[in-house]
């Protein structure tokens, strides 16, 4: 089965105490798509524009990602700029340019809209209405999300939770979104509000998965060294799709092993920055963490 992605191509200057790196490959369909290509076949959405740098598309097709549904447009690509301190949980944004996203209307090549996994990375939740209404019959339907857009586009979202099956967000947007602190409460609340699967971000510490078949607690695998965290989220959740669709099979069955696979590529966005790690990664590397992972937690 292939994975459908659709979010932001970017190109992001990251800034840490120890580097700095201009103009890297990110965005969060970027960071989604090649964590699920170990996996799945993937068909990502997107747009960039006329500047963006010929060998990221031939990384996107060394990763037998399906680029048909990408626009080149004449313009700049979406750019962001970050820095971090030592303390990488703490980063704030330096510049922020849209360049041609800012007018980004996704449209899915007819062959994509018959695929059955379908991740709505992070943007608009407008866009992510917009690529619903072109879907057939999609099997498993899951959606991030930020602070963001429940700052200035909150009936939208709470709209788009009625048509998604999985909400991912962070611990602070879950809190945000239903006013409660305590995240087994909060988890509660957004079922109530449509998604039939929540799953709680918790960075270094995890994430949280909330269903009718219970709760789940995947821990992240632990590192020595973080370089940049940018796009780990993303990873994990494309990461957990790309598992899900290459299962197949009732999706309660196979999710909680799908987080830990995303969790595993996440740690690999981690070691490098960008997309250099993840990019250099091999489904056996994963395996082999997803071994020492099982190990750690048995008892």
């Amino acid at each position: 089965m292939s994975v459908l992605i659709v979010g932001s191509t970017a190109l992001d200057s990251i800034t840490t105490p120890h580097a700095k790196n201009p103009r890297l490959l990110g965005g969060s369909a970027s960071h989604a798509a090649v964590a699920a290509s170990f996996f799945s076949p993937v068909r990502m959405v997107g747009v960039v524009g006329d500047d963006f740098p010929r060998n990221y598309l031939k990384l996107y097709r060394k990763h037998k990602i399906d680029l048909e549904g990408l626009q080149i447009v004449p313009g700049k690509t979406f750019h962001w700029a970050g820095e971090y301190e030592v303390n990488m949980n703490n980063r704030r944004t330096l510049a922020t340019e849209l360049g041609v996203f800012e007018s980004f209307t996704p449209r899915l090549p007819e062959a994509y809209k018959d695929t059955e996994y379908v991740l709505l990375a992070n943007i608009a939740p407008s866009l992510q209405h917009h690529v619903l209404d072109q879907m057939r019959r999609p099997k498993f339907i899951a959606a991030d999300t930020m602070d963001l857009w429940l700052n200035i586009a909150l009936q939208d979202l709470l709209k788009l939770l009625k048509r998604v099956d999985c909400l991912v967000l962070n611990e602070g947007e879950a809190r945000q979104l239903t006013k409660e602190h305590n995240l087994v409460r909060a988890a509660k609340a957004i079922h109530k509000l449509g998604p039939a699967y929540v799953i709680v971000k918790k960075g270094e510490h995890g994430a949280i998965l909330s269903s009718q078949a219970g709760m789940f607690v995947s821990p992240a695998y632990p590192l020595c060294k973080v370089i940049d965290p940018t796009g780990a989220g993303d990873a994990f959740v494309g990461g957990m799709m790309g598992y899900l669709a290459a299962a197949g099979g009732a999706v309660d069955g196979k999710l909680r092993r799908a987080m830990i696979y995303g969790s595993v590529v996440a740690s690999f966005c981690c070691e490098g920055f960008g997309l250099q790690a993840t990019t250099k990664a091999t489904r056996a590397r994963i395996d082999s963490r997803v071994k020492e992972l099982e190990a750690l937690t048995k008892f």
